[in-house]
This record gives C-alpha cells, structure tokens and sequence, in this order.
C-alpha cells in the first residue's frame, strides 16, 4: 500500500520523544516502512529523515508553547501556521497518488477536507473528545469519508455519539527494546513524561513525600509556568530532576525503581508510560482515571480513586509488594507492538479497499 501518514505537528517525530504520540507516530511508520509499504510522513521539518518525511512546517514555524498562561485572546502564530500547514497539504496530497490516509493529527483539518481528496482516510483518536475535532467530525460524518479507531476501550467510548462505529487497536511497545529487571537496585519511586498540568507530577511528588519514598523524575518541562509556581516549589534533597533522558538511561531508571507513580488529572486516553513500566517489570500505583483502570490490574498496579495524597501514599506502599514478572508478562500479552502494527496493517488495508473488516475490542485497554 501507499500510506501517507498525517503527524501531529507541535513536536518533531524523532528521539527523545516528547511524548506518546510522537513515539506511536514513529514506531507505525518504521515498521509500516519495513514492512515494505510505500509510506510517506507528513510532519514537522526536524523529523528523522529515516521515516520518509514529507516536510510541512518548517523549523522557523516550529514554536511549541511551553505555558499554560496565555495574555491574549487572539490566536496563536503557531496555531496559524499549523493550520495553514495542514490545508496546504490536503490540497496536494491527492497528487501523491496515496492508497489510504492515516491521520494522527489531533487537528481538525484533514477531517473537515477529507470529502475533497480521493484517498479514503482512517483518523485515530489520540484524545478525549475536544472542540474542534467533535466539530470536524460532526460534519464529516454527512460524507462519510472517514474511518476511526482508538488507542482504548475508555477512550472510545467517550467518543460514541460522535464516531459510534470506532475500532479499538492498544498501543504497543518495542518489547526487545526494553529490558526486563526481575529485582530492582533502586531505593525509590519512578515519575516519567511530560511536565504538564495533566500529568500530575504535583501530586506525585507529595504522594512520595507522604510514603517516605526517595522520587526520580525523568521528562521534558512543556510547561513552564506550571513547572515554576507547582514543582518548584516542593523539590528538597528527596527529589530528584533528571531530565529528558535517552531510551537506555530510562530504562535503567524504570527498572530499577520501587514502583512507577502514573498520575493523570485528565481523562487519559492510554498512557504509553503504562505499558513501558510493565515492560521494565515495575508495578504502578496511579490514579483511576482514563484508560489506566483498563490497562492495569490487580496484579499489577494499585489506583486510587480520587486525587487524595494519603491514598496514593498507601497504594505507593501496595504496589511496591507486587510480582514484577507479572508485570512484565502484562505487558507481553497486551502490549506488544507488533500486535499492535498488525491490527493497523489489517484496518488500513480495509479502508483502502472502502470497506472496514473487523472490530476490534480489546478488553485489556
């Protein structure tokens, strides 16, 4: 098949990572590649040059906000470009002479086009429904253009008034890639992610302190002002920051924790961070929101039902007693990526050929 395959635009897909995303985006389009279809990626112009990248936004329009405070209410030259970005693309892209389209955009631009180009296109829910693409979808849905899928049974669940009919296809992970260690070394908690509001790296850290844990907390800051005024302000010599790590260093650091703390605020639609730690073998303690109930269970993890620090500190403590090689067996049951590019393969296959031939229901995510 001949793919083009549509990334999300405020990060560039290359390692580090800065999130799920981009490494989702990077793992479907080199094996898709190895796996010997044509594939072309639309993304930032800063993309590993090894995915075929199609470049439509260059490095001068790549300004990524890094804060939650906004001092004006006109639109952003970030989201102007990106928009422009994406209708210059649709407006080409039948020359490519693709097969199928695959959109992990989280914009609302290849939907709202999708009726005036050829190729018939399958749209990943990536997120919670949010405005602009409940919107586009709402639309679309008088042409019919468009298939859908999710990353969770959670997830799309959340989407069924607008695409009732979503297949659900789990994120996967490069299990060889991660080591497996049956006994950690480390005398502490884990925290890994983007430093965002949503990842609740505020509540992690005080949910530590309330265990008597030692905490390492290894991500990029994608919010400064919520770095400054919540994070800061609770590091002492308990905490440690370090940094946007490589893909080894990371591993070690998982591997060798107590436990990972995972700790959405939002409506989490997976959590790649879920299935990493499982595949290191460390069990989580979290917060039951999102898809994370679904992706973890008793063997595995334990969750508090709320935000409330105290229950997190027990569940740090509950967690730490589990079988790490249970955790890692999780993870090879349900969060393979090859599983994963093979259920892709299959639904992309069907919407090239306008007919979608299965449904999947995962009931492990």
């Amino acid at each position: 098949m001949k793919i083009g395959i549509i990334a999300h635009l405020k990060y560039p897909i290359a390692k580090p990572f800065q999130g799920g995303l981009e490494a989702f985006t990077y793992d479907i389009s080199q094996r898709l590649l190895a796996r010997g279809h044509d594939v072309i990626l639309y993304a930032c112009a800063a993309s590993d040059p090894i995915l075929n990248v199609r470049p439509i936004l260059s490095v001068e329009d790549h300004s990524p906000i890094v804060s939650s405070k906004f001092t004006s209410r006109e639109l952003s030259m970030e989201f102007i470009a990106t928009h422009h970005a994406y209708v210059e693309m649709m407006q080409e892209i039948d020359n490519d002479g693709l097969d199928v389209i695959f959109n992990n955009s989280l914009n609302y631009v290849p939907i709202m086009m999708a009726s005036l180009v050829a190729a018939p296109m399958l749209t990943v829910l990536h997120t919670p429904p949010i405005f602009e693409l409940k919107n586009a979808i709402r639309r679309e849905q008088d042409y019919g253009g468009v298939n859908y899928v999710s990353v969770s049974v959670s997830n799309a669940q959340n989407w069924k008034d607008y695409a009732p009919e979503c297949n659900v296809i789990p994120n996967g992970i490069d299990l060889k890639t991660w080591q497996f260690y049956p006994d950690n070394e480390g005398e502490y908690v884990m925290w890994f992610g983007r430093i965002h509001p949503d990842k609740g790296l505020h509540i992690a850290i005080q949910a530590a302190k309330v265990a008597g844990k030692k905490m390492k907390i290894a991500g990029a800051i994608s919010d400064e002002f919520y770095f400054q005024e919540y994070i800061l302000p609770l590091l002492d010599e308990s905490i440690e920051l370090v940094g946007h790590c490589d893909h080894n260093a990371l591993n070690e650091l998982i591997g060798n924790a107590q436990v990972s703390l995972i700790t959405p605020c939002w409506d989490e639609p997976f959590g790649l961070v879920v299935a990493e730690s499982l595949a290191c073998g460390t069990p989580v303690a979290g917060i039951a929101r999102g898809a994370l109930p679904y992706l973890l269970c008793e063997n595995t993890a334990r969750l508090s039902l709320t935000e409330d620090i105290d229950e997190l500190a027990q569940c740090i403590h509950d967690a730490a007693a589990l079988s790490r090689r249970g955790c890692r067996e999780r993870a090879e049951q349900n969060f393979d990526v090859e599983m994963m590019v093979d259920a892709y393969e299959q639904l992309l296959e069907g919407v090239a050929k306008k007919a979608v031939p299965f449904k999947i229901t995962a009931s492990a995510a």
